[in-house]
């Protein structure tokens, strides 16, 4: 079972640290997750456990990132997303201080819907990241699209603030940030109701073209949450990404 920690005064900033399994030898690489919810204090952590344990019993250190969210919980733009950059400078301390325990050089950072934005924007803002790749699942990418479309029942707004400028579409969307600077996995499901597909594959088009290297998997028949599910062809496929 994962131990909690905490990366700052406020109850929603913890991490669950899954415990490393036995490895064949060397240091373990390291995942950090990040759930999705669009930003809302309706979801939480608990959302990435399948994929923590999955990775835990696989030989990976996990830290599953806990944050500030939009409703009573106090977050939205910026504190959203310079808690996960908290959480990631304080993960790197961890890593950094014990090298034979923690490979250095494999961190990769989690993310779903909401959360691949927050991994995208942070390995490409955050100076002090440790992350040296991404795998973004069904991720966020476009908030102005978003905000239009409505997507997430009108979820853009409690977290930028009503009629955000365009400056501020532009800084908080990973579409318009690129070059992140670190590989990239997207990985997205063709049946997705809550972020349409098109999202992930206008980003990649862009990230590539920014000089990203990026890896794209389109999942036939895949839904929203189906990226999540450790048993489903999808993960299955992050799995063998990561193990290459």
């Amino acid at each position: 079972m994962p131990t909690i920690e905490s990366y700052g005064d406020h109850p929603s900033q913890i991490t669950h640290r899954w415990p490393v399994r036995e490895r064949g030898g060397g240091p373990a690489p390291v995942a950090v997750l990040l759930h999705g919810g669009w930003w809302r204090d309706q979801h939480d952590a608990r959302l990435m456990d399948p994929l923590a344990r999955d990775l835990s019993e696989a030989g990976w250190a996990v830290w599953n990132v806990e944050y500030r969210r939009t409703g009573a919980d106090g977050g939205g733009w910026p504190q959203t997303l310079d808690d996960v950059g908290d959480a990631l400078e304080s993960i790197g301390d961890i890593v950094a201080g014990e090298p034979d325990r923690f490979d250095v050089g494999r961190v990769v950072a989690v993310g779903h819907s909401a959360g691949g934005h927050l991994a995208l924007l942070n390995a490409g803002f955050t100076g002090e990241t440790p992350v040296n790749s991404v795998v973004a699942l069904a991720p966020v990418t476009d908030l102005e699209r978003s905000d239009r479309a409505g997507l997430g029942e009108g979820a853009v707004t409690p977290f930028l603030g009503a009629e955000p400028s365009e400056e501020l579409y532009a800084f908080s969307s990973p579409l318009r940030s690129v070059p992140v600077g670190v590989p990239q996995l997207v990985v997205h499901g063709d049946a997705d109701q809550r972020v349409p597909v098109e999202h992930s594959r206008d980003y990649v088009a862009a990230a590539r073209a920014a000089g990203d290297s990026v890896t794209y998997h389109e999942v036939a028949g895949a839904d929203h949450f189906a990226v999540i599910d450790p048993a489903h062809a999808a993960w299955r496929g992050v799995r063998a990404h990561l193990a290459g």
